[in-house]
């Protein structure tokens, strides 16, 4: 009975220590809300100057992109391919895919969600300028958040949103599907090397945990064993994934960029100092002399800098960092490797 009734009582101690650090959880996480809350209304404030001046960008590159010959086009994108495709290699096959299950569609889909958000901040600013824009700014965080939502969804125009939505979602789940099959290499070599490392981490590793780890934490251990496994194997796995992409693109647009680079530069009458002879790849050599160059100095770049793209170009760049990681672990959860 003495030993049921210690049992109880230190059932009972546990119960209130993780009542008590589930209550100091919930307080921690109320105080950083409220720290947090009058930034919304600032941040809300940027947003409504930052995605005009976005959007604005956006058409003026697309229209500059239009205008630029095929061969420019080709060399830019073999530039690309030859410095940057080992850093975003599910970005550019998603890419690729995209143009067999429809990358106008996103274009046009993303086009009309630009468009509908332009309308609705200068619809914003406009409700502001008429109830005066002092009145607006003397509002609590919560009343101008609210204030804000309530006008966003009577001015939106839900039907054009949730095709345009549905648009995306359908693109996406298509480039998925595609990229499932064309990286099922890196998804077996991510649970090899996982079934790999589950034995030694089991008996050597969980000891180490378990001592580290409080003893009321304990059932946690083999589920975080886990979780570091499949991390440490997904991350090796596609490094070396990678590094296979990395050296496949810099042949690939190192060619692309000679070739098409050469011919615009032809066209144009630049003979660098009479080196250029004639745009004809069949009757020159210097295409491939080139390539082979390129070839070398992109693969060397993308390793040198360990398939991440230096400052500032790494701050230019973030967007399509997100969209990797983003493909990435929609390539992962599709194929089921993400369950433990």
């Amino acid at each position: 009975m003495t030993s049921d009734s210690t049992e109880k009582q230190a059932s009972m101690k546990a119960n209130d220590s993780m009542a008590a650090k589930k209550e100091l959880l919930l307080t921690k996480t109320k105080d950083i809300a409220a720290k947090l809350e009058p930034l919304m209304k600032k941040a809300f404030e940027l947003l409504c100057i930052l995605l005009p001046m976005l959007i604005k960008f956006g058409n003026k590159i697309n229209v500059a992109w239009n205008k630029l010959d095929d061969n420019v086009v080709k060399a830019i994108i073999g530039f690309v391919f030859c410095f940057f495709g080992g850093m975003y290699p599910t970005v550019f096959a998603g890419v690729q895919a995209a143009e067999q299950g429809g990358r106008a569609l996103v274009v046009a889909s993303v086009k009309e969600l630009a468009e509908e958000a332009t309308r609705i901040l200068s619809e914003s600013k406009k409700d502001d300028d008429a109830k005066k824009i002092d009145s607006v700014k003397n509002l609590s965080t919560p009343e101008y958040t609210k204030k804000k939502t309530l006008f966003v969804l009577q001015s939106m125009n839900p039907e054009k949103v949730n095709t345009a939505l549905q648009n995306l979602y359908k693109v996406w789940f298509a480039v998925v599907s595609v990229l499932v099959v064309q990286f099922a290499r890196t998804i077996q070599m991510a649970n090899s090397i996982s079934e790999f490392l589950a034995k030694p981490a089991d008996h050597y590793v969980r000891p180490i945990a378990e001592a580290m780890i409080p003893k009321e934490y304990e059932k946690w251990t083999p589920v975080l064993l886990r979780w570091a496994i499949k991390t440490i194997g997904i991350s090796l796995a596609w490094t070396l994934t990678s590094i296979r992409a990395a050296f496949a693109s810099s042949m690939q647009g190192g060619l692309m960029l000679a070739r098409s680079g050469l011919i615009a530069l032809r066209q144009r009458n630049i003979t660098l100092g009479g080196i250029i002879k004639t745009h004809d790849h069949t009757k020159t050599n210097m295409d491939e002399y080139a390539a082979y160059g390129l070839t070398a100095l992109g693969f060397l770049f993308q390793l040198y800098f360990r398939l991440s793209p230096p400052f500032p170009l790494n701050i230019v760049l973030f967007p399509f960092h997100m969209a990797e990681w983003a493909l990435r672990y929609g390539v992962m959860k599709a194929s089921g490797s993400y369950s433990l």
